[in-house]
């Protein structure tokens, strides 16, 4: 039965792909997925083709990457599809309501936290940034603004203390897949899918992080600092300056609480030890455990700290 589903996938992500292996595993035919042009990437800038489209091609799907989904040809080649179902999972692009239209199904979307909280573009990021102890995957109706669908299906999962942006993504990319086969298990066997209201009121936005937003601020506390790392890796990397402007990314740091401390501002060195360099913030001392210079393989403090000493000195205001 899972078979006479007419599916068009639509995604761009690593997010995506992992979502897209497992409906193809789950023997869920695939009539044509929509992905994001390809767009150049990695030193040497070359066009690369998105995780979505490199699954789909090695499948000999047919792949379609419009810039804007607000052509007339490309509502007339979608609507010629005749698909019963359209699955939306990190695409990037607002699904116009034309388009939502045309599958007698409507179009579902499979979404990275417990809905209403973080609706938009991050998340995942924005969950570790804000604290949270929880999250998980929300999978939605589609209608013609973003995130705001009745739920269809959802599920939590914890985050861990120690949870980075990647080990979280990856966690919740096996969920998401988990939901999404289950829910298309219920619309192929003809069972009604139960929805429910979103409540607006307790919305909030997960505004898109830029490379900007990984610049390490000594005037937040210890705590806020060491969630800034971990929801920044692997992208963009918690980074900061020092002698002159040289760029040093943070990958790892740990929080040592220290109320004592008078007069020294944050962003100051106190001190240098073999597991990092301690850091004065707002509020308690961040220590600096794994780090990586422009040009360089990440590495232990220590072994900076030994070819470049006079950068780390106590008493050094980083930028």
């Amino acid at each position: 039965m899972s078979t006479m589903l007419k599916i068009i996938f639509a995604g761009t992500s690593e997010f995506a792909a992992v979502h897209l292996s497992g409906i193809l595993e789950s023997d869920y035919r695939i009539i044509s997925v929509l992905t994001q042009p390809d767009r150049p990437a990695g030193r040497g800038y070359k066009l690369t083709a998105s995780p979505v489209k490199m699954i789909a091609q090695s499948k000999n799907i047919p792949v379609m990457q419009p810039e804007s989904l607000c052509s007339k040809n490309l509502n007339i080649k979608i609507s010629n599809l005749c698909p019963d179902i359209i699955i939306v999972v990190a695409y990037g692009l607002i699904i116009p309501r034309n388009i939502i239209k045309i599958p007698r199904l409507g179009c579902i979307n499979v979404h990275a936290s417990i809905l209403p909280r973080w609706r938009g573009a991050a998340p995942v990021q924005r969950a570790i940034l804000a604290g949270d102890t929880k999250t998980g995957i929300t999978i939605i109706q589609m209608d013609e603004t973003l995130d705001t669908g009745d739920i269809l299906y959802q599920v939590e999962c914890d985050i861990k203390s120690s949870d980075t942006y990647l080990t979280l993504h990856e966690r919740l990319s096996k969920l998401g897949t988990y939901a999404l086969i289950n829910i298309l298990l219920k619309i192929s066997s003809g069972k009604q899918n139960i929805s429910k209201k979103q409540d607006n009121k307790s919305a909030n936005y997960a505004k898109k992080i830029k490379k900007k937003d990984a610049k390490i601020d000594w005037q937040c506390t210890a705590e806020q600092l060491e969630r800034c790392v971990r929801a920044f890796n692997p992208w963009p990397g918690s980074f900061f300056y020092i002698d002159n402007n040289k760029l040093i990314k943070v990958w790892q740091v740990s929080v040592l609480n220290n109320d004592k401390l008078v007069d020294i501002k944050p962003g100051v060195i106190i001190k240098v030890t073999n597991n990092g360099i301690q850091v004065a913030t707002a509020k308690g001392i961040i220590n600096l455990m794994i780090l990586q210079p422009a040009g360089k393989k990440p590495m232990l403090a220590r072994y900076l700290i030994n070819s470049r000493y006079e950068w780390f000195k106590p008493g050094t205001k980083l930028n």
